[in-house]
């Protein structure tokens, strides 16, 4: 019994220890109740390029725009249609310091919110629980959401994420939220 209780027992911890290293998602409306109910003691990141969003809008709910990848203007991929993304070598260094700025730590709740959820979202959250950042979620289908598979609208944006959860937005940038290099 001892040592069945003993497997047991690693096996749980192997499993948590697997699962604390990747982040988990919420919903935009689970992140917007958050931010409403805990906004002092959370930072609520947006990771996008800020040309990026300046096309695409924004929600002033952010503490703070600090991308993950920026674009690289000086290599353009023709096979994908669009410029190369390198990653932001003060990322981490910035998101710590959004932290200090609102008295909080490192073990302080982060989320952060790319355009789909999975390019820069998630990726950016598990890049921050690498680096000693110990609760770190992202939100899941990011501020514009997924692509429409039929009908007149398929291929644009519009099934869910940020904008079409009806969670504020527009297309007005605040410049105190903003990255500028």
């Amino acid at each position: 019994m001892r040592l069945l209780l003993t497997a047991l027992l690693i096996t749980l911890g192997l499993s948590f220890h697997a699962t604390a290293e990747e982040a988990l998602s919420l919903t935009p409306q689970e992140t917007y109740d958050l931010v409403q109910n805990q906004g002092d003691q959370m930072l609520f990141v947006d990771v996008r390029d800020p040309v990026e969003i300046m096309f695409i809008g924004f929600t002033d709910v952010v503490d703070r725009n600090i991308p993950f990848m920026l674009a690289d203007r000086s290599k353009f991929l023709a096979d994908k249609n669009r410029f190369s993304m390198k990653p932001n070598p003060d990322f981490a260094a910035s998101v710590e310091q959004a932290l200090k700025d609102k008295g909080l730590d490192k073990d302080a709740l982060i989320v952060t919110m790319c355009r789909s959820g999975s390019s820069r979202g998630k990726p950016s959250a598990d890049f921050l629980l690498e680096r000693g950042f110990t609760n770190v979620k992202y939100i899941d289908h990011g501020f514009q959401g997924s692509s429409s598979k039929e009908g007149k609208k398929a291929g644009m944006r519009i099934v869910n994420g940020w904008q079409n959860d009806g969670l504020p937005w527009s297309m007005k940038l605040n410049a105190e939220k903003i990255y500028k290099p």
